[in-house]
């Protein structure tokens, strides 16, 4: 499971059932599920918790119609030096390097949360500037000024 996901758990409730710290796991949500009444019977209180709608997926346009999970990368770095070079050629060879340049040069290297490595042909300072909310600044506001 990648960091930050969510199990899902669903269980009956009954007398002595297991809970919720009995199950490792960093973020655990219990669903519960109505029990049947029993034929003829009065039918049992069962607990029903809603999963809030999930948050909408943020994407990074990374170049050339090319998009990648924003809260997944957590590094963005030029491609020159040797380490990187390295990281670049063992992604390779684990199967885990992604080309998203559409034959261009590579100007800078992704790295997520997942070992992926994603290669893309715009500059690092580019990339980072779409990563970055630009939430401070007045919408229409040709001038530069802040809100």
């Amino acid at each position: 499971m990648p960091n930050g996901g969510t199990r899902v758990i669903d269980q009956e409730i009954e007398d002595g059932a297991a809970t919720a710290e009995a199950i490792p796991a960093r973020k655990v949500r219990t669903v519960s599920r109505a029990r049947k009444p029993a034929p003829g019977g009065a039918a049992g209180e069962a607990v029903a918790e809603r999963a809030s709608a999930p948050a909408p997926l943020r994407l990074l346009n990374v170049g050339y119609g090319n998009f990648v999970p924003a809260e997944r990368v957590i590094a963005i770095v030029s491609p020159q030096s040797s380490p990187m070079r390295r990281l670049r050629e063992e992604a390779g060879n684990r199967f885990k390097l992604v080309d998203a340049t559409q034959g261009r040069r590579t100007r800078s290297i992704l790295v997520t949360d997942s070992d992926h490595v994603i290669l893309s042909a715009l500059h690092p300072e580019t990339i980072a500037a779409r990563l970055t909310p630009a939430a401070d600044t007045v919408p229409g506001a040709g001038d530069g000024r802040r809100a």
